[in-house]
């Protein structure tokens, strides 16, 4: 949401979450990136960072400060402290109302103190309360002052790249040939509903990336490594463009209920094949319109840095891949972590809610959290296949 250029006044930043390590695997195309890039609160340009942290808060709770600032009155009332004082609270009450929390009582230890305290109480709540909390802003903008809450999905600086080479051979295999078609149909959701990106597509960043790889090959040295490197490559291309023909087909959709109903699973395997299904199904058949980039924040949000292609877009971790093993993806995935080690932001799933009296955004990351949940399980499947 565009405020014009906000000023930040306080600023509640949280701890680092741990759900990074929980999203993030160790194996497969869902690959943690070597550096995590550090994020900011919208456009950073003229905001200032106020020290909230816990060891601040323990200082308040012990009266440290505030018997020094009502002794000595050393700030001086005036209607530009009481207007900022008197939106802060009503700011405040407004944001408690929409996460149904209570705050502490903080007007009696006077101002800036009472402020930068509501604001570290009412962060610790909402941090424990909303699963995708990332941080509280008090911004002022054309003499008003308000708060911004963001509530952002953390993709754990990981690389969602689903492979369909395993998914290909699994389709061959008489064994697999009923589960491989339960992963298809989840496939064909993720193409042509949640509109994840396909290698094969010219428009793809791994599409360029396949490129140039090509390129390189083509200006090495002919050896038996070059001519195996290269038969890889073309199988990459010709996986890729079969694969993506069957997901293109929109009947993997109209059959998927019926195929989880005929299903017999024989084995572990087939019942994580199960267990996958059911969780492509039924976020299809609750979010049959949502795409991956519905809740994606442009423009300002990320300040200058966006117009200067310092952030990391999600169509560039987040796509089909060939696969996520051998020397082609092992080359492919450095390639990638040593260019997004040079970004400074990550472009992820965020709704910024603006509590200025004005009708509150209702969105939330219930979707995403479902979505990155499955690529993840979908990604760590297929990778474990063995022919």
């Amino acid at each position: 949401m565009n405020h014009g250029q906000p000023h930040t006044v306080g600023l509640y930043q949280p701890a680092p979450s741990e759900k990074a390590t929980a999203v993030a695997r160790a194996v497969g195309g869902v690959r943690p990136m070597d550096a995590t890039p550090q994020r900011q609160c919208r456009n950073t340009k003229g905001q200032k960072t106020a020290p909230a942290r816990s060891h601040a808060a323990n200082g308040f709770l012990k009266s440290v400060f505030l018997p020094k600032l009502e002794k000595n009155q050393t700030l001086q009332d005036s209607k530009e402290t009481a207007k900022t004082e008197r939106d802060f609270y009503t700011s405040l009450s407004q944001l408690s109302e929409h996460y149904h929390i209570a705050p502490m009582p903080t007007q009696q230890y006077g101002y800036p103190y009472n402020v930068a305290l509501a604001l570290w109480e009412v962060g610790e709540q909402l941090k424990h309360r909303i699963t995708d909390f990332d941080n509280l802003c008090l911004l002022q903008d054309k003499g008003n002052t308000f708060l911004l809450c963001e509530e952002r999905y953390n993709t754990g600086s990981t690389l969602y790249y689903i492979p369909v080479a395993p998914l290909y051979h699994m389709l061959r295999d008489p064994k697999r040939k009923a589960s491989a078609h339960l992963l298809l149909s989840v496939c064909t959701y993720l193409y042509h509903i949640a509109d994840i990106p396909y290698y094969r597509q010219g428009n793809s960043y791994l599409y360029w990336m396949y490129e140039m790889m090509t390129d390189w090959i083509e200006q090495d040295e002919q050896s038996e490594e070059t001519a195996a490197n290269r038969r890889e490559l073309e199988q990459a291309a010709l996986i890729g463009d079969c694969m993506e023909k069957k997901m293109y087909n929109p009947e993997n959709l109209n059959v998927f209920e019926n195929r989880l109903r005929n299903f017999k699973p024989r084995d572990a395997f087939d019942r994580d094949c199960l267990t996958i299904a059911r969780e492509g199904f039924a976020l299809y058949q609750t979010c049959p319109n949502e795409r991956v980039y519905r809740n994606i924040p442009k423009g300002d949000y990320y300040g200058e840095g966006y117009e200067d292609n310092e952030v990391i877009l999600m169509d560039k971790y987040v796509s089909f891949i060939a696969d996520t093993k051998g020397w082609l993806y092992e080359r492919l995935s450095d390639f990638v972590n040593n260019e997004f080690n040079e970004y400074g932001e990550i472009e992820e799933p965020a709704i910024c809610k603006s509590f200025d009296g004005k009708p509150i955004a209702q969105g939330n990351l219930d979707f995403e959290n479902r979505l990155f949940t499955l690529m993840d399980n979908l990604c760590g499947l297929l990778y474990n296949y063995e022919p």
